[in-house]
């Protein structure tokens, strides 16, 4: 086994640059891929569409396809997906972007609803785990 915390170049670092967005575990045959909670931030760190679920929901996806991407997986690869909402009425803007991501065959999943995000307008923070097959 090989554990490797990254922070890929192709992507904004992580806010803060407190933390690794990616562990990856290298074990025969593939690998597995824990990525830290993403949040709808910019490349800059600024809050994208405040208080738009659906919005920060469309940007936490694209952040974290590119991550994936960056160790040679897809959303398909994705084997557990969880979520933290501020508010439960939140779930169907959520959940419309989520079956794009997922349209078929969707990953285990957890939502919970929390108290506060790290920062203000932040709606959700999503992380996902991932099995990525040897090449």
């Amino acid at each position: 086994m090989k554990l490797t915390l990254d922070n890929p170049e192709t992507l904004a670092a992580p806010y803060a640059d407190r933390f690794a967005n990616v562990a990856r575990l290298d074990l025969p045959g593939g690998a597995l891929l824990t990525l830290s909670g993403q949040v709808a931030v910019d490349d800059g760190g600024a809050v994208v569409a405040p208080g738009d679920t659906g919005a920060q929901s469309a940007r936490i996806f694209e952040i974290i396809g590119g991550l994936l991407a960056a160790h040679g997986a897809t959303f398909r690869d994705v084997l557990h997906v969880r979520t933290y909402l501020l508010d439960m009425a939140d779930l169907p803007a959520y959940a419309t972007v989520r079956r794009r991501v997922f349209p078929a065959d969707p990953p285990a999943s957890t939502t919970v609803q929390v108290s506060a995000l790290f920062l203000p307008g932040l709606t959700l923070e999503v992380e996902v785990t991932a099995a990525v097959p040897a090449t």
